[in-house]
């Protein structure tokens, strides 16, 4: 938009989790068994926020083979996180993505999906780093670091 980048966030709406209710986060779910990773990714955004992807940075570069009975594919995500205490443990890998539209709340386990400036989010990381999902901080801090132009 105008040369400005931006960031999907969204709020954590899950019954029973406590402390993490509210919290903002980056649309994110879990693969189906033997689900391709991007087939994932561009179902658990449409799901949380009616957007459609355009665009997965890395899934081009994507190494896929057949051997044995074996459907293998490589990929390289932006960002891992692994949770070491509490909570639960997960192993989070995080994608840059390009979208297009207004995202709209769906039915579910988020709320208020927005655009998010990037000059914005790094103020907000700065001043209130307990408002954020923990296992997203890592990849919202890279990004506002090295931030990436899309194509």
């Amino acid at each position: 938009m105008n040369g400005e980048l931006f960031v999907l966030l969204q709020e954590r709406r899950k019954p029973g989790i406590g402390v993490e209710d509210g919290l903002l986060e980056l649309p994110a779910g879990k693969l189906r068994e033997y689900e391709n990773v991007f087939q994932a990714l561009r179902r658990e955004v449409r799901e949380e926020t009616g957007l459609q992807l355009t665009r997965i940075h890395g899934e081009a570069g994507t190494d896929r083979h057949s051997v044995l009975g074996y459907d293998v594919q490589a990929f390289t995500p932006y960002c891992v996180t692994q949770n070491l205490t509490s909570g639960y443990s997960i192993l989070l890998s995080t994608f840059l993505c390009e979208a297009e539209g207004e995202p709209v709340a769906q039915a579910g386990e988020t709320a208020a999906p927005r655009w998010t400036p990037l000059s914005d989010l790094a103020a907000m990381l700065a001043q209130h780093p307990d408002a954020f999902f923990p296992l997203h901080l890592p990849a919202l801090r890279k990004v506002v670091k090295e931030p990436v132009q899309p194509a």
